[in-house]
């Protein structure tokens, strides 16, 4: 009888050992497998901020956003600015002329404003297209960005063949600059400004005129700052 009792002693503890091991090899393949499974990247990033201008359909069947087409005018140190001056940068755009006087000089009031806030950030560009490229050569351009503290490779104001200019603002910037005899002195253009990105495509439409959208306009380039250099 106590033969047979220390026999089954002797077989539970050798079972409950083989089971024990068993629980074991179990656990270290489990966590091996789990180990061997690669952690997902978070690849998805949110839009900050809207993209302007009609989409269209590519071959491959992606989007393809409108984005502002290729260009090279001149600045008012006689450098020559194209879009290899803002790859990788942000920019705000306007239309504007030297000698106007009814909304040209609130507009450059505004974007000394945004310089003044964003002056050390080498990102952020100011690209001001002149609508009478004819009058506002290189010297002009460079006494009107005198008077408004324009800052070299910071603050372009630019000119160019008059048919470039116009065919920019109104295919690629989507607003109005054009030659209006019956206008009081000319020229006729959008008081937008517009906030560009690093693949050129409209992300913001502001009254270049009215202080507390350009408020607005401060704000969305931080917004599109951590969009664009904080993926």
């Amino acid at each position: 009888m106590e033969q047979r009792k220390r026999e089954l002693r002797t077989n539970w503890i050798s079972n409950s050992f083989v089971l024990v091991c068993l629980l074991l090899l179990f656990a270290c393949n489990n966590q091996t497998q789990k180990s061997e499974i690669p952690i997902q990247k978070k690849t998805a990033h949110k839009r900050l901020l809207p993209i302007f201008g009609e989409a269209r359909i590519g071959a491959n069947k992606d989007t393809l956003f409108h984005h502002v087409s290729n260009f090279s005018f001149i600045n008012q140190f006689g450098d020559t600015i194209s879009e290899n001056t803002v790859s990788r940068k942000l920019y705000v755009a306007d239309f504007f002329f030297a000698t106007c006087q009814s909304i040209c000089p609130k507009m450059s009031a505004q974007l000394s404003r945004i310089q003044k806030n964003f002056q050390a950030d080498s990102n952020l560009l100011i690209l001001s297209h002149s609508v009478n490229p004819e009058y506002d050569n290189v010297a002009a351009l460079f006494e009107y960005g005198k008077n408004y503290g324009a800052i070299k490779n910071k603050w372009h104001l630019m000119t160019g063949n008059k048919k470039s200019i116009y065919e920019l603002a109104k295919t690629s910037y989507l607003v109005n600059a054009l030659e209006d005899d019956g206008s009081e002195q000319g020229f006729l253009h959008s008081e937008t400004f517009l906030l560009i990105d690093t693949a050129r495509q409209i992300r913001g439409i502001y009254d270049g005129t009215d202080s507390l959208d350009v408020n607005r306009l401060i704000k969305d380039i931080n917004l599109l700052k951590t969009e664009m250099y904080e993926k």
